[in-house]
């Protein structure tokens, strides 16, 4: 894990975010002691998780639709 000064840190976010995002997490130490771990947040969504769309057809038009294209090959 990639450890940086919180003076690091302020001057090169946008690279640590890239750095957190590349290996999961990266240290920020203070002064004082205190050292905090970023690391990126997890979608809880699918990315195939997408908005239906109405095409107008029922299921047994698209299913004659597909027999139709593999009887072609």
């Amino acid at each position: 894990m990639q450890v940086y000064t919180f003076s690091e840190a302020r001057q090169k976010l946008a690279s640590i975010l890239e750095q957190a995002s590349k290996d999961g997490e990266v240290r920020i130490k203070r002064r004082d002691g205190r050292s905090y771990i970023l690391r990126p947040e997890t979608s809880a969504q699918s990315p195939l998780d997408i908005k239906g769309v109405n095409v107008g057809l029922s299921a047994s038009e698209i299913v004659d639709f597909v027999r139709e294209g593999r009887d072609r090959t």
